[in-house]
């Protein structure tokens, strides 16, 4: 009689009984095992296959190389991914691009040429003389690494394999999708150039070195998360930035570590200031070259990045914020008067509405000559809640504005203000007082430069009233201080937010009150701490 062999003497579970044994292969731990692999349909890597996926090698053979490129970016699945396969001069080639990105008309006219190359030219250095004699083309480099070959060609550009090389060519022949270039919506002029920032980091860097042509003005150009590898360009002057302040913002750069970046500029932003729930921007958006081009000029650090059609300008002040290009294209006369009519807009969008509800609700406030000041009745609702329901209205018919389709703005726009507006007076639950002032506290949040310096603003005339409606007077004075304070002690990249009114500077506080004649700027900001601070050569 045979002896029984027990082949599982612990008893542990086989797949006989329904529960399958998941073996490992403890050199490489995660991949699938021949008996896995059988089971699941999975594709056992051979060991030269293991040995490219850890060394990131060029294989030596296109069939190793389409195995390596469905590795790692989808050959063969993702549609617009192309390996097209070719002979030039004997030699088997693999021309490696993104369908979407390549500028057909270049890669054909290379195509041509190498179709026409002799058999043996090729025979000895084969790579270099690709690059240096038969791509004719303006920007070819060599890699050694299929990673970085991978990640080249994700930005557009074009990889050339050759069979039995270790290396790869790329070239630059890339083509972006790209809007036209139109005047910016948030910063137009009267007078003046109509060019603005696209979504292309090429075209906005062109855009601005059109008008800074010195050869001291730096593009330095880094890619920002792991997955995304979006690509953020610092610009600066090198003799008049300070190093400091260059330095500074390229190690923040650097240390950046987040996977992506679709939004853009507006996440970079976060990632390098440190404002957490601080509702004022610390940094100044632009979509005008020009206007990036005059911040360059004064010492300041300007970040690029791709897709973002703006550029952002550090350090930054609040008075900063506040000035326009339009003050600049008229006459100094004129730019002042400007400045001035836009500084009392912005005061009048923060402390109009409350102080005139606290001379509503304490009549002992007001001064000699302005008892006329009030409604002359009061409506079904409170003071304080028609505010704040005249608030939320505005918010709701902006986001509304944004949402709506441009034919049916101005539909929009007359239901708004005539239906609601004048409905809501004559039914008596708001008065015509509120209707006013709220409708010229808006007009300032609107004639404020800066977009974001508006809704930050906004929210805080929503707390200086919320606390004018519950404390009075004293909370009215406490959150206006309290306000102040925090400004105060805010830095912009150790910079202080208020500069040049606090810290007090006499010379930049004119300056910044009246718009001086061009001739008469004879120093950059101090505030930027250039290396050169002369504007006017000697």
């Amino acid at each position: 009689m045979c002896p029984v062999i027990d082949n599982n003497p612990e008893g542990l579970p086989n797949e006989a009984e329904g529960l399958p044994l998941e073996l490992h292969d403890p050199d490489h731990p995660g991949e699938p095992t021949p008996s896995k692999a059988k089971r699941t349909g999975e594709r056992v890597m051979t060991s030269q296959e293991k040995m490219l996926k850890e060394t990131d090698v060029i294989p030596g053979t296109m069939e190793e190389l389409k195995r390596a490129l469905e590795e790692k970016i989808g050959l063969g699945v993702s549609f617009d991914v192309v390996l097209r396969e070719m002979v030039f001069g004997g030699k088997k080639c693999g021309i490696f691009y993104l369908n979407g990105f390549v500028k057909d008309t270049i890669l054909t006219d290379i195509i041509t040429r190498l179709s026409y190359v002799d058999h043996g030219r090729m025979d000895v250095d084969t790579l270099q003389t690709l690059q240096n004699k038969l791509i004719a083309h303006i920007q070819v480099d060599k890699l050694d690494k299929l990673g970085s070959v991978v990640d080249k060609v994700l930005t557009g550009m074009t990889a050339v394999f050759v069979e039995g090389e270790n290396g790869a060519l790329v070239i630059d022949a890339k083509s972006y999708p790209v809007r036209s270039i139109s005047e910016p919506t948030l910063e137009r002029v009267v007078r003046g150039s109509r060019d603005g920032l696209v979504e292309t980091l090429m075209t906005s860097v062109t855009l601005i070195r059109r008008r800074v042509r010195d050869p001291r003005l730096k593009f330095e150009v880094m890619q920002v998360g792991t997955r995304s590898k979006t690509d953020t360009c610092l610009a600066y002057i090198n003799d008049i930035a300070d190093p400091e302040l260059v330095e500074a913002v390229r190690k923040k750069l650097k240390k950046v570590q987040v996977d992506a970046l679709p939004l853009g500029e507006k996440q970079l932003e976060e990632a390098l200031v440190e404002k957490k729930w601080n509702p004022y921007p610390l940094v100044r958006y632009s979509e005008r070259p020009d206007v990036v081009a005059s911040h360059l000029y004064e010492g300041h650090v300007v970040l690029l990045s791709d897709t973002s059609p703006s550029a952002m300008i550090l350090p930054c002040t609040m008075f900063q914020l506040m000035q326009h290009a339009e003050e600049y294209r008229q006459t100094p006369t004129v730019g002042t008067y400007l400045r001035w009519v836009r500084y009392f807009g912005i005061l009048s969008s923060l402390f109009l509405l409350p102080v005139w509800y606290l001379m509503v609700a304490y009549p002992e406030l007001k001064p000699t000559g302005l008892q006329w000041l009030g409604p002359a009745e009061f409506g079904k609702l409170p003071i304080f809640m028609q505010f704040l329901f005249a608030e939320l209205g505005v918010d709701l018919m902006r986001m509304a504005a944004l949402h709506t389709p441009t034919p049916l703005a101005t539909a929009m726009g007359l239901i708004a203000a005539i239906l609601i507006g004048d409905i809501a007076v004559k039914t008596g639950i708001f008065v015509n007082e509120v209707i006013l002032y709220m409708a010229v506290a808006t007009i300032g949040m609107f004639a404020t430069p800066s977009y974001e310096l508006s809704l930050a603003n906004r929210i805080v005339r929503i707390l200086l009233l919320l606390a004018a409606a519950t404390l009075g007077v004293p909370g009215f004075v406490g959150a206006a201080t309290l306000w102040m304070v925090i400004l105060t002690v805010q830095r912009s990249y150790n910079t202080p937010y208020m500069w040049p009114f606090i810290p007090f500077n006499a010379k930049a506080m004119f300056s910044m009150a009246f718009r001086k004649p061009f001739a008469s700027n004879k120093h950059r900001p101090s505030i930027t701490k250039p290396y050169d601070s002369t504007r006017q050569p000697t």
